[in-house]
């Protein structure tokens, strides 16, 4: 099973290709542990007031009525999961929003979604849910030594440029909004730094799939890979299909 990694966004025409795959590694998994009927998806959001609309929103984009049974654990700034968000699921969506409170409340559960992934439930995060899958997560800040690096919209409510231990479903950095949020431009300046040893940012309505065989993304846009260079860093794009 894999791991999706979606850049965030919603898009009014998408035509499913961003969430098909993880849905069909859903259904795999329900079918392969002897599971009668469709997969139970856990849904988690960590939200300041809007919980049950973002989860409806991640459901609604991830697939048709009756595609699947949404476990949804909707928790507060300041909440923490606990395993039972996680209990008898055969896919794992982490939504969107402010990144280092995703990483506070999800952090009790880190280890059961890695026991999980490695078991063959697969992994989809959007937005924040992205951000926090690597081992060394790029959780938001703008400015690196007090220089300004990206928009300060893009964030999180954070100044200098901070990396914190996360999942651990990958070791490597992502970020994500590539493009549209201008958060590209930390990736490569984190990475000129030091404070991470390359990623990848990924556009919005695009995911970014690791898994079995070669590397792939699906979607609208494209996923950026930064690498250290001898001068500088390399910068490659990996266009969406």
């Amino acid at each position: 099973m894999s791991v999706h990694l979606v850049g965030g966004g919603w898009s009014e025409s998408n035509d499913g290709a961003v969430y098909a795959p993880f849905l069909a590694e859903a259904a795999e998994r329900a079918a392969a542990s002897g599971f009668e009927g469709v997969p139970r998806i856990a849904v988690v959001v960590v939200r300041d007031g809007d919980g049950a609309e973002h989860a409806e929103k991640l459901i609604q984009a991830t697939g048709a009525p009756g595609d699947f049974d949404a476990v949804v654990t909707a928790l507060a700034h300041g909440d923490e999961a606990t395993n039972a968000a996680l209990a008898d699921v055969h896919g794992i969506v982490v939504g969107g929003g402010l990144t280092p409170a995703y990483l506070e409340a999800l952090r009790p559960i880190f280890g059961e979604i890695r026991r999980q992934v490695a078991a063959g439930v697969p992994y989809l995060g959007f937005s924040a849910g992205s951000s926090i899958a690597s081992e060394h997560a790029l959780v938001g800040g703008w400015r690196i030594g007090g220089v300004e690096v990206s928009p300060e919209d893009g964030s999180e409510d954070l100044d200098e440029v901070t990396v914190e231990n996360g999942i651990g479903l990958l070791d490597i950095s992502v970020d994500v909004h590539a493009v549209q949020w201008g958060n590209l431009s930390r990736l490569i300046a984190a990475t000129e730094a030091g404070l991470v040893a390359g990623g990848i940012a990924i556009d919005e309505n695009t995911a970014f799939i690791v898994g079995e065989g070669a590397l792939r993304a699906v979607g609208a846009g494209n996923v950026w890979q930064v690498l250290p260079a001898e001068a500088g860093v390399r910068v490659s794009s990996l266009a969406a299909g």
